[in-house]
């Protein structure tokens, strides 16, 4: 059985009593971060109501850490949720990923891009 990689995290950026911040190792752009919590459990919609208030107050803190080091002009926020949608680690993930002006053609549609044929509206 593989060993999950979020359950013996390294290099913490922040952490609280329920969740922690790291830097994701395959960054869609420079200063992208995973807040997760730290009970093992494979989706969000599993999480209690304190997980996610937990993880919450780690994407205001981990914000502004990235508003200052990095500047972006943006942000997406992102939860992949079972296999089907491409959710490839099962100990649940929040993606916070700063953008830049210019890092895509045309970002119109947002994360309607996880299916781009719908993505342009």
């Amino acid at each position: 059985m593989k060993t999950c990689p979020f359950c013996q995290p390294e290099n913490i950026i922040s952490s609280n009593d329920l969740a922690f911040a790291i830097y994701d190792i395959y960054p869609v752009n420079q200063g992208h971060i995973l807040l997760i919590p730290k009970r093992h459990v494979s989706d969000f919609f599993d999480t209690t109501l304190e997980e996610r208030a937990s993880i919450n107050e780690l994407l205001d803190e981990c914000k502004v850490i990235l508003d200052k080091t990095y500047n972006p002009d943006a942000y997406n926020v992102g939860i992949n949720c079972g296999e089907t949608v491409g959710q490839t680690i099962f100990h649940v993930h929040v993606h916070l990923i700063p953008r830049y002006k210019g890092d895509m053609d045309n970002p119109r549609g947002g994360v309607r891009g996880v299916t781009p044929e719908k993505q342009q509206y």
